[in-house]
């Protein structure tokens, strides 16, 4: 109300009048509070995050051409520390080849994993690591290394979660978002981000679909958690989305209405057709059928990315025919 008295002042071009003297310092001294009071928010936030300790628990087999472009990242969004966990091949690459600087200034730890499989594999490792470094990290992100936390409003990790919207939450889960393949068929060395700046089809905001899983963020200092699933990682946890709200989730762990505007995963899962059938072939942690894998693993390819003549063919060449792709080559003719 006095800021419309003020203004209607102006309007009519009162300016000698003692009240309007009054409203303008006032209308002034207001405008130096809120400035104030809004510096100081920024400057107890900005503190509250550099006390703030946040590590990220991940594993990786034959991830050599991406673990470099994974760390720096995280690095630059305010994480502490890299617990990588290295599921190599026994006499497989090494880590150390690619990021030795950052295991040296100790920004990434690796822990040996080397040679180890088995369906309870994924869920020995995320146990280890949370049970190990817990009572060390107020947040600890459970991200692999083809997950690439965006946060519209925020430059850095810890400012988002030192936000006093998660104060109750135990753990926060935000979505993923499945990056297109760009169509490309053969590896080249660049950043995932250059190779592949768009989301697959079926991918919506605020629409449903069978892939928009979450990833989740657990808090430090948890007593007698056991992970048990890979996306929302315990059923025992008071869960929050992005905006600190109880998540709707579909079978536990997809999103009914995911939103990517303001907070998501960039998650490459694919890559180039190349480095799509590289992956599945290596087999999978979760899942014990090796050729249950590769099908359901084309199946979700397909799903996020254009059917093409040369995918379906370099898939066929690389598994020398072994699996049945009529229903992509028809749905490829319907489309003609």
């Amino acid at each position: 109300m006095i800021f419309f008295i003020y203004f209607l002042c102006i309007k009519n071009e009162i300016y000698n009048d003692v009240k309007f003297q009054f409203l303008t310092k006032f209308f002034l001294f207001s405008i130096y509070i809120y400035f104030s009071i809004h510096s100081n928010k920024i400057k107890f936030l900005k503190y509250k995050s550099s006390i703030l300790k946040v590590c990220i628990c991940t594993l990786g087999k034959e991830e050599n051409r991406y673990i470099k472009e994974f760390v720096e990242y995280y690095k630059n969004y305010g994480v502490d520390k890299i617990y990588l966990y290295d599921n190599n091949d026994i006499n497989g690459e090494r880590f150390e080849t690619v990021i030795g600087n950052y295991v040296e200034n100790k920004f990434v730890e690796i822990i040996n994993w080397r040679g180890v499989q088995g369906n309870s594999t994924y869920y020995d490792i995320m146990n280890s690591c949370y049970q190990n470094f817990h009572n060390e990290y107020d947040w600890l992100i459970f991200y692999e290394l083809d997950e690439f936390l965006f946060l519209k409003n925020y430059k850095n990790v810890k400012l988002f979660l030192v936000d006093k919207k998660f104060d109750k939450c135990q753990s926060i889960q935000l979505n993923w978002v499945h990056m297109s393949d760009n169509n490309n068929i053969l590896y080249e060395n660049k950043s995932l981000h250059d190779r592949f700046p768009e989301v697959g089809k079926n991918i919506v905001k605020g629409k449903y679909n069978k892939i928009c899983y979450v990833k989740t963020i657990i808090r430090g200092h948890l007593n007698n958690i056991s992970i048990t699933q890979n996306h929302i990682l315990s059923e025992n946890l008071n869960a929050c989305n992005g905006f600190g709200e109880k998540p709707k989730l579909k079978r536990i762990i997809q999103s009914l209405k995911p939103d990517y505007e303001f907070y998501f995963i960039k998650h490459y899962y694919g890559k180039s057709i190349q480095e799509f059938v590289e992956k599945i072939n290596r087999g999978d942690l979760l899942r014990g059928n090796k050729n249950q894998v590769i099908e359901w693993a084309i199946e979700k390819f397909f799903y996020i990315n254009e059917i093409t003549p040369n995918k379906i063919s370099y898939i066929q060449k690389y598994f020398k025919n072994k699996y049945n792709l009529t229903k992509y080559i028809l749905k490829l003719e319907k489309n003609k």
